[in-house]
């Protein structure tokens, strides 16, 4: 039996545990770890075997499917085990090796092992949580329970993730509460520390997975261990940075949707050891980061942070406007071309774009130019901004239905853009970006976000948002030249730009520009917008939790709507009151409408599928 012994104010006692010695050592003086480095300080993700088990195996479109668990440790005298799915081509070798962590109450899933296998990867699905999704073995909520309960007995019983004594599952909790956003002391039995500790934290016992997930991808033969990407979205996508923070195995990095912004906590010793920020600090290769400008877990604001604390590594920075933790394939497909170019050899990043704000120019109204890479063809460049954004912890509405103004870029030369920036008021801050939209020389096809599969010939890259304060503003000469309008949409040039769908494959689209006060419902307005559709149809027009379905007759006529908030009801049938607070707006065939959680959650589907043709819209307004 072999110890390693690492002096710090914490020692980690480690060991070869072949006599099942605990992963951890005990605390010295009773003082939990208070820093990044203390917490890792001596931890060697290689030094336990991995008491491999196979639980299932089957081949998918020549690519070999193994449900697996490995061992993450010993803690409290019992064993923790981490299940995934692991994939490959079928007979290769030397291939480069990709951990994908899924997000809060997401699963492993087979799609995303299948199709980055067919693109040369071999890929371990890491199922944190518990569950799996697959056609061979799927693990939902309810066969976690199962497991936990020990129901061997039952025919849908699967063996899953299972953390011993302790608990990292996450939505549910075995035991009931969440040990992500805590460092609680360790009063109840299943954490590890009896005092306050960042090792009663489910974010370590994830990390420490995703670790020994890097070990059992460099020992399979048909990996070269060299050659590691991590990857993943949401919680994933924090992961994916303490990973890459703890882990120098770790040659590249893409985490959507998280890993930037939490660094709101209120205990300064969870930010100091389980935060983002340092985990940033210890990145060491080239990263990606994947952040929707409306995302509300990985908040754009915080990339400007999240750059200066990664340092002097290469990175990219991709941001979908209008989006909240969802993005369009242009950006998702941003994980494939980070990994192709630093774990391949075989794709070349643009860098990024160059920006200049002028605040004080022609009439008040601020410019902002941009001068994007031509190394590749670009097929638009667009400048998004917003007066709407908070720093720091804020709301969470305003995170998620802050809204971007599209502003037109003129191209004034083979390599410079430029855009007026009219604003509303010289007392909000202003904050502005710009995406450079690139051909791809061949479509890429992945596994998204939630696993659904896309095929993308283009690739988004932006520049960091740029922040200017009201007093900088005033101070520079900038005036308001936006007015107050009963006119919310015309529906003519690219206002397709300000708006959004989540599935671009249909022709249902939404707005914020409700929420923003230059279009703000005057008390007691009607809601007015014409429409066009070529076969009779059920049109479903929402805002917020409520919506009202509308019949449309077949006819080449404009078809007036006039709505009042009454006529909105909510998935319980009650009428909206007023248009005070109201944030989104959308129009669609069909959606369900949800109130309440859990077992008193009510649930109504309004509108149906819709025939013919997509319709056409025009004139969208208040009127009092």
């Amino acid at each position: 039996m072999s110890v390693r012994i690492a002096i710090s104010s914490v020692v980690f006692i480690l060991v070869s545990l072949a006599c099942g010695e605990e992963t951890l050592g005990p605390l010295v003086d009773g003082k939990a770890p208070q820093t990044f480095a203390d917490l890792w300080e001596g931890y060697d993700p290689r030094a336990e075997p991995l008491d491999l088990e196979i639980l299932r195996e089957w081949e998918e479109d020549g690519v070999v499917v193994r449900v697996i668990r490995y061992r993450v440790g010993i803690f409290k005298g019992e064993k923790a085990m981490v299940a995934g799915i692991y994939g490959f081509p079928k007979e290769s070798r030397q291939l480069p090796g990709l951990l994908q962590i899924h997000g809060g109450g997401q699963y492993a899933d087979s799609k995303a092992v299948v199709t980055n296998a067919k693109r040369g990867y071999a890929t371990l699905s890491l199922s944190w949580a518990g569950r799996i999704s697959s056609s061979e073995y799927r693990v939902s909520p309810n066969e976690v329970k199962l497991f936990w309960e020990g129901k061997t007995d039952d025919p849908a019983y699967r063996v899953i993730t299972d953390w011993g004594a302790l608990d990292a599952y996450h939505a549910p909790s075995r035991h009931g509460l969440d040990a992500f956003a805590t460092i609680r002391d360790g009063l109840e039995d299943w954490t590890f520390d009896d005092v306050e500790s960042p090792r009663n934290n489910s974010w370590f016992l994830c990390t420490m997975a995703a670790r020994r997930g890097l070990t059992f991808l460099e020992q399979q033969p048909e990996v070269d261990g060299d050659r590691l990407g991590v990857y993943g979205h949401s919680m994933g996508g924090k992961l994916t940075v303490a990973t890459t923070g703890t882990d120098k195995r770790v040659k590249a990095a893409a985490p959507s949707c998280g890993g930037i912004s939490d660094r709101y906590n209120a205990n300064p010793l969870y930010n100091a050891t389980v935060g983002d920020a340092p985990a940033l600090a210890q990145i060491g290769c080239p990263i990606i980061f994947l952040k929707p400008a409306n995302d509300f877990h990985g908040r754009i604001s915080n990339m400007v942070d999240a750059v200066e604390e990664i340092g002097d590594v290469e990175w990219r920075v991709t941001s979908s406007a209008h989006l909240n933790h969802q993005d369009y394939a242009s950006s998702e497909v941003a994980t494939q071309l980070w990994m192709d170019q630093h774990l391949k050899k075989k794709f070349s990043w643009p860098v990024m774009p160059k920006t200049e704000l002028t605040l004080k120019a022609d009439g008040g109204i601020s410019h902002f130019s941009v001068r994007p890479d031509t190394s590749r063809k670009i097929l638009e460049v667009d400048v998004y901004y917003t007066q709407q954004g908070q720093e720091g912890k804020g709301d969470h509405h305003n995170h998620i239905h802050q809204f971007w103004h599209h502003a037109v870029c003129e191209k004034i030369s083979v390599t410079d853009w430029r855009a007026k920036l009219p604003v509303f008021t010289t007392e909000k801050p202003l904050w502005v970006y710009a995406n450079v939209l690139y051909e791809l020389d061949e479509p890429v096809a992945g596994a998204g976000y939630y696993y659904r599969e896309y095929s993308t010939d283009t690739f988004n890259l932006s520049s960091l948002v740029e922040i200017v304060t009201p007093e900088q503003l005033v101070n520079a000469g900038a005036k308001p030249t936006l007015s107050p309008s009963l006119v919310i949409e015309d529906f003519t040039g690219d206002w397709k730009k300000d708006w959004f769908n989540y599935r671009p494959d249909e022709w249902t689209i939404r707005t914020n520009k409700i929420y923003h006060p230059m279009w703000k419902a005057p008390e007691g307005a009607t809601l007015v917008l014409e429409v066009q559709s070529e076969k009779a149809n059920q049109l479903v027009l929402g805002i917020d939790d409520y919506a009202a379905e509308v019949s449309l007759k077949e006819s080449s006529d404009w078809q007036t709507v006039r709505l009042s908030t009454s006529d909105l009801t909510d998935a319980s049938g009650e009428p909206m009151k007023n248009w005070e607070g109201i944030r989104q707006l959308r129009l669609l065939a069909a959606e369900h409408l949800r109130k309440g959680r859990g077992d008193e959650q009510v649930t109504r589907r309004v509108g149906s599928n819709w025939n013919g043709a997509p319709p056409k819209f025009r004139d969208l307004r208040w009127e009092k």
